[in-house]
């Protein structure tokens, strides 16, 4: 199997060859992206690098941490590498890590796999209070929008994904930015690829992170309902209509007709200075507590639905019919 190593570069020349020269003999390319950066960090590195397995790539202009992958996806699906790992460039992924990354493809248990640094009570002990916090909730954003009830830290952008599985999915539509890693998630799972977590440690370095909560914070919310309804919409009404469909559907029948039906009764019964009967209350708040429940039937049949079943089987098979199958007439 051939093993590639993607190392996006944006201000990392303290950091980037001591990265390198920690990735170990199995990997067989190591891409470098300059993503426009303003220090030359591809200039830096073709000056001071002296491992042959390098190959700078450059983006004409900043594309984002999502642009800067997905030219090096690119460009190892065109040298025909089986595997990508991305590390980033500022030290605070450990490359020894990798064969933990990539092990889980090679014995196809999974297409991709990400690393969690919430999984062992020692790895989050030196991590920032406020980044805690919001990496908890990013998760359970992530879960909701993205399907992948069993995964955390959606964030941690320590991956390793199969080139047969990136070839499914259009690179150029994913999300160049801070939002790579959640939409990356979204699109495996459109195409019901098994993704896994590793546990890691968290590090952090001298670097300064470019990432402004406040001003992200409304676009992340954004991006996650959108992602939400599009999941919704594509496996539980295109792709399948299936006992979720409908108890989700029940739900929103009973939840907004009960909710409409009790706002209303409540207004009229102001203006006319007369409370509500007992019994009126009753078919207002009857309808929401069957909803609630419809619902958590709903999330309880979607968090049974993640993807089990490796993709990368499959399309193995795919393309051995493909160059064994006999010409169509």
């Amino acid at each position: 199997m051939k093993i590639a190593v993607a190392i996006p570069c944006y201000k990392v020349t303290q950091h980037v060859l001591g990265v390198i020269a920690a990735i170990g003999p199995e990997v067989e390319r190591i891409y470098a992206v300059d993503d426009a950066c303003p220090d030359g960090s591809g200039h830096f590195i073709e000056q001071h690098n002296t491992d042959a397995r390098v190959r700078v790539l450059r983006n004409p202009e900043n594309r984002g941490v999502g642009g800067a992958i997905v030219t090096a996806y690119k460009a190892a699906l065109l040298d025909g590498m089986d595997i990508v790992v991305k590390i980033d460039g500022d030290g605070q992924m450990d490359p020894a890590l990798l064969p933990l990354f990539v092990r889980p493809l090679l014995q196809e248990h999974a297409d991709y796999t990400k690393g969690n640094r919430f999984f062992r009570p020692e790895s989050v002990q030196g991590m920032p209070p406020v980044r805690l916090f919001g990496n908890a909730v990013l998760s359970f954003l992530t879960k909701l929008s993205c399907g992948y009830w069993n995964v955390m830290d959606p964030t941690n952008g320590y991956t390793a994904v199969r080139t047969s599985v990136l070839a499914e999915l259009p690179l150029d539509k994913l999300e160049p930015r801070y939002f790579f890693e959640t939409d990356m998630l979204f699109r495996l799972n459109t195409v019901r690829a098994v993704v896994k977590d590793v546990p890691m440690d968290s590090v952090y370095a001298d670097e300064q992170s470019n990432l402004k909560i406040g001003r992200v914070l409304p676009e992340f919310l954004r991006k996650h309902l959108s992602r939400l309804s599009r999941r919704y919409v594509y496996n539980y009404l295109v792709r399948d209509f299936n006992v979720g469909s409908l108890y989700s559907l029940c739900s929103l029948f009973l939840i907004v007709g009960g909710g409409a039906f009790g706002l209303w009764h409540w207004v009229t019964g102001n203006l006319s200075h007369q409370p509500a009967t007992s019994g009126t209350v009753m078919l207002a708040a009857l309808p929401l507590f069957i909803g609630i429940q419809c619902l958590i039937a709903f999330l309880h049949y979607d968090v049974s639905n993640v993807p089990m079943e490796p993709l990368a089987p499959q399309l193995h098979g795919l393309d051995g019919l493909r160059t064994t199958a006999p010409p169509a007439d």
